[in-house]
């Protein structure tokens, strides 16, 4: 383990309990509006039946909120821990007794920042764990991989903040093996094996994206290699040309300073000094050289994987050809013995250097998946993985609590609504056993339920509209008008079939309709323009009301990604093995909405 600091302390099981208790409180109302699906907010008249307040109190009230300080919420929160203990309190209520429907939109925001991830107080700060886990040692980084000339912005944001994070774990924890679950296109592994010298074994059911990355890295190792010629290019080229002008200048008197040398040195003497062996070079350019090779050893752990040896010598930076006289007679067999080494060395290196340390295999991971069956050489390890789509995330977790090999686990979720969930409405035939939700044993015993539009509603993004991008508030308009008419022109209440994203291929409502219902396979032609127009005319005074119920179901998001994270760090605090969990930001959440990662370390052995 390396010298570092003392882990954060995190907050224990019971801790987490009490704030899993008032999220649940809030949510129980909450989830109504989360679960509603805007694609029938005119059929199943949604506002009426969720929300007694007029939508331009709603969308002032929240609009209102986003802009108030972090103070207001240290007010709120003591009211609301009232709320939820005796009942008695100034807070105003959020949802009717009687109707449950909202009846405070102001109440509404001010409880679901509260009880948002990044104010409940249980997220430990990026920054903090990695001073503790470096230490007072420095990362090691190399320069040479440049990962925004190979991904876009978001991916290059995500793959150098997770890398740093992994290798300072694996460092701290003494591990090289890294296996990334969901791995992908391979970014994060190939950026792990050539920046950091970790070996990696990236695991996808997708053989396209295992074949795909093989080639992605690649390319990444050539591109790496190339600037690390062009580093090291004002040490060899100094040395090549310091050779040249001496062989050109003084070609005789260097071979029989040479021979010279050879003749009369003592029998004990191991090697050649730098100045006898270069004797037209001033001792300033020396100095310069040995100057030069002891930056090269304090490069980055890339370069000393994939181009140096860690014992360098000066005769390691000259040209292969430079040092050698034109005759071997002249130099005594142990010289030329000692030569040869090194040059055989100089290949050995850059051959074992070579060698793919990142490792694409497909294979479709379960939480039952043995690990020996598609690793051979598994051992002590790390487990990890951006942005693992539903099931796998908890999965990654499961595999990490019964593995002994793996010490160590980060993981990135996404892509809630993929989740399976124990108590959802699922068949009595269904075999399944592990549930991706819930996972731990306190939702488990409330037999807790979130439902597949409240875990899609998770992935809405709230930072993107902080930051006045907006929602696409006419296109889920467009498709809420097209439910309704399909509804009263063909009779049909619930459509199982995606229109799609054929909104922005289209100009007008009544291009949108006509596209819509041929992709769905029914007739547009009994429908004339005059009626598809009524319906837009109709409920276009009413879109103010998709605009506030989607508004409200952003500012629940939090929440309920919230719960879903909560529920993961609970599970593994539950494990007896586990020596440190803790759920971490990594992320701009503008650049990256799904910036939470869950990590945990085992007990020592």
């Amino acid at each position: 383990m390396a010298a570092a600091g003392l882990l954060p302390v995190t907050q224990d099981l019971p801790t987490l309990h009490a704030k899993l208790q008032g999220l649940l409180w809030f949510l129980r109302d909450a989830l109504s509006i989360s679960n509603a699906h805007t694609v029938d907010f005119y059929t199943e008249s949604l506002w009426e039946e969720l929300v007694d307040l007029p939508p331009e109190t709603v969308l002032a009230a929240l609009r209102k909120s986003a802009l108030e300080p972090q103070a207001r919420l240290a007010e709120s929160r003591p009211l609301l821990e009232a709320e939820m203990g005796s009942g008695i309190t100034d807070f105003p209520k959020i949802f009717s007794e009687t109707s449950q429907k909202l009846v405070s939109a102001e109440a509404f925001a001010l409880a679901a920042k509260c009880f948002s991830m990044q104010n409940l107080g249980i997220c430990t700060p990026f920054e903090q764990l990695l001073v503790a886990l470096q230490g007072n040692q420095k990362q090691k980084t190399g320069e040479n991989v440049k990962p925004v000339e190979f991904m876009n912005v978001k991916k290059s944001h995500e793959v150098q903040a997770m890398s740093e994070l992994i290798s300072s774990i694996a460092d701290y924890c003494g591990i090289k093996q890294i296996i990334d679950l969901g791995s992908g296109k391979g970014y994060l592994s190939s950026f792990l094996s050539l920046k950091y010298g970790l070996k990696v074994y990236g695991i996808d059911s997708s053989n396209t994206n295992t074949h795909g990355a093989e080639e992605r890295n690649r390319k990444l190792k050539k591109h790496c290699k190339l600037y690390h010629t062009q580093s090291r290019l004002d040490v060899s080229g100094l040395t090549l040309k310091m050779a040249t002008e001496t062989k050109e200048r003084n070609e005789m008197k260097y071979k029989a300073g040479i021979a010279e040398i050879c003749n009369n040195r003592p029998a004990n003497q191991e090697k050649i000094s730098a100045s006898n062996f270069l004797p037209a070079v001033s001792e300033s350019v020396i100095s310069h050289i040995r100057k030069k090779m002891e930056n090269l050893r304090t490069q980055s752990h890339l370069e000393e994987n994939f181009c140096f040896d860690n014992a360098l010598s000066l005769i390691d930076l000259l040209p292969v050809n430079s040092s050698e006289p034109t005759s071997s007679s002249q130099i005594p067999s142990k010289e030329i013995e000692m030569l040869e080494e090194n040059k055989e060395r100089r290949k050995m290196t850059s051959k074992s250097h070579e060698s793919n340390i990142y490792s694409p295999l497909t294979s479709f991971i379960t939480a039952d998946s043995e690990l020996h069956d598609i690793i051979k050489d598994l051992e002590d390890c790390l487990m990890v993985g951006l942005h693992t789509c539903g099931d796998l995330a908890p999965n990654t977790l499961r595999i990490f609590t019964s593995n002994s090999e793996i010490k160590g686990v980060c993981s990135v979720g996404c892509c809630y609504h993929l989740l399976s969930e124990e108590f959802e409405n699922q068949p009595k035939e269904c075999p399944q056993e592990t549930w991706g939700f819930p996972m731990c044993r306190y939702l488990k015993e409330e037999k807790w339920c979130c439902g597949r539009n409240a875990r899609m509603s998770a992935c809405l993004a709230l930072e993107r509209v902080a930051v006045g991008q907006g929602l696409p508030t006419e296109s889920l308009f467009y498709r809420a008008v097209l439910q309704n008419i399909i509804k009263d022109c063909y009779g049909i209440t619930k459509c199982d079939q995606h229109v799609g994203k054929i909104y922005s291929k289209c100009s007008s409502f009544l291009e949108y309709v006509r596209k819509s219902l041929k992709k769905l396979g029914l007739d547009e032609s009994k429908l004339p323009e005059k009626l598809i127009m009524e319906y837009y005319e109709k409920y276009k005074p009413r879109m103010n009301e998709l605009e506030a119920f989607n508004m409200l179901k952003v500012v629940l998001a939090p929440c309920i990604e919230t719960l879903i994270l909560l529920d993961r760090l609970c599970y593994l605090k539950e494990q007896e093995d586990i020596a440190w969990s803790a759920l971490v930001k990594l992320f701009d959440p503008v650049k990256s909405p799904r910036c939470y990662a869950v990590i945990a370390l085992k007990k020592q052995q």
